[in-house]
């Protein structure tokens, strides 16, 4: 199945999961209150924009490279071919 994903969602999935860690670390050290709501709202904001953010700026670049290439195909085949 990981296979079938996208580039952008392969990205997003593996910096969800450094959000996660990261908010794991947080309730660890206390800076969370250890009540269950309190848990799954902080592993859901901190998976969750880590998630959306790197999958925007993922699928925005590889937006971008495509165009590239297709600007770069079009190019040649103006200039020479």
């Amino acid at each position: 199945m990981v296979r079938r994903l996208s580039l952008p969602l392969k990205i997003a999935i593996g910096f969800a999961a450094l959000g996660i860690a990261l908010t794991v670390v947080g309730i660890i050290r206390g800076n969370v209150p250890l009540t269950p709501a309190s848990i799954g709202m902080a592993l859901l904001i901190g998976g969750g924009s880590w998630f959306l953010v790197s999958w925007a700026v993922a699928a925005a670049a590889v937006d971008v490279e495509e165009d590239v290439a297709e600007a770069g195909i079009a190019a040649g085949s103006e200039d020479g071919g």
